[in-house]
């Protein structure tokens, strides 16, 4: 049909990108294993470009140029039709690995980085490695309610209920909301007495459950996450109540040797000059072509640098006022919150109790014990 100028039947691009996509398999012992394909572009075209970004300085201007757009017009792509995709986070572990196979190739055997550095770098990726490893694990997902308990919460409200923080309308409406198995109250489903009064909880009718105070229902993972900030594509996974402090881990370690690398990295290929001025001003950076990769490798990683500093940034301007994106991104639809320090953070004032509170709030966060509610206690 393409040959003969006819049009495709509708749907027939998507059939096909998914039958390819299901027959991309690797041969092993047990059967073939299917390969999910949005891995298979970073760790193909980010070489090559790097490579021929490291012929000239146009070329690298033009590349380093356009992929940051690229990769920004595929969030939005994949984030408009909700799907999940590894191709962020391949994405970020292969630069990683590639700039650090770089650094130890092109930039150490020069004889101007000394041992102690190279143990410094790599202590520092390992450490990052270890705080995105235990980011990635459960956000606080909310357990799904069985089948008895789905038709149990049948007759609860879609537009939510509202707790009160004493009195015997918390127990009575706990017991209303979470109706039990077996005599037993689920915890997901409790009215705890220590939220602050007028506390929306929400009934998710996706997850069939009532959703806890700052919990949120995620539209790319399906399910409800308690103290829900945002789903993260570069780790493929939200980040919530029982993982945030390990994201916030995750970009500093990531920042901290981010920086020393590109340190490291220009004063030996541009002795003399300050990092600063070296990234913009490097005589002879393309005198040879080990020299020429290597400061194309900085500009690619001071680009995802200012990136990641920046969602960093945000990140701890959230927690200094004890507000998360999905809570911001609400008060900005709804108009009910503060944008201060220029827009870069919105204050919600919900859960604002001061610059330390706010902060042992954060480092508290998934250590405490689920608070027992009136109920049990009776």
């Amino acid at each position: 049909r393409w040959l003969t100028c006819r049009s495709l039947p509708p749907g027939a691009l998507e059939r096909i990108a998914d039958t390819v996509a299901d027959r991309v398999r690797i041969p092993w012992f047990a059967g073939a294993v299917k390969v999910n394909v949005s891995l298979v572009p970073p760790l193909v075209l980010l070489p090559v470009l790097l490579h021929v970004a490291a012929l000239h300085f146009l070329l690298g201007l033009v590349i380093l140029t356009s992929l940051p757009a690229v990769v920004l017009w595929y969030y939005y792509l994949t984030h408009k039709r909700k799907e999940r995709t590894l191709f962020f986070l391949s994405l970020g572990l292969f630069s990683l690995g590639y700039m650090y196979y770089v650094f130890l190739q092109e930039v150490v055997p020069r004889g101007h980085v000394g041992y102690s550095q190279v143990v410094a770098l790599t202590c520092g990726l390992i450490l990052m490695l270890a705080a995105l490893s235990r980011a990635k694990k459960d956000p606080g997902y909310l357990p799904i309610p069985t089948g008895n308990e789905k038709s149990s919460h049948q007759d609860l409200p879609n537009k939510g209920v509202r707790g009160s923080s004493n009195g015997l309308h918390s127990v009575t409406s706990g017991v209303a909301s979470g109706r039990a198995v077996n005599g037993e109250v689920k915890g997901y489903s409790r009215m705890s007495a220590e939220e602050p009064e007028g506390v929306k909880r929400d009934w998710c009718t996706k997850c069939q459950l009532v959703k806890p105070a700052r919990a949120g229902h995620c539209r790319l993972c399906g399910r409800c996450v308690r103290r829900l900030d945002h789903h993260c594509v570069w780790i493929n996974s939200c980040v919530g109540e029982q993982n945030h402090q390990a994201f916030i881990l995750a970009l500093s370690f990531f920042m901290l040797t981010a920086v020393y690398g590109i340190t490291l990295t220009l004063h030996t290929i541009c002795r003399g000059r300050t990092p600063f001025v070296a990234l913009f001003y490097c005589p002879g950076a393309y005198s040879d072509y080990s020299s020429a990769l290597s400061f194309t490798c900085v500009w690619y990683c001071a680009i995802v640098t200012a990136g990641m500093g920046y969602i960093l940034l945000i990140q701890l301007l959230n927690i200094s006022y004890n507000v998360t994106e999905r809570e911001a991104r609400l008060a900005l639809r709804d108009n009910t919150g503060r944008r201060l320090l220029g827009g870069l953070v919105i204050d919600t004032g919900q859960y604002n109790r001061g610059f330390l509170c706010n902060w042992g709030h954060f480092l508290s966060l998934g250590s405490s014990p689920p608070q027992r509610s009136a109920e049990d206690i009776v």
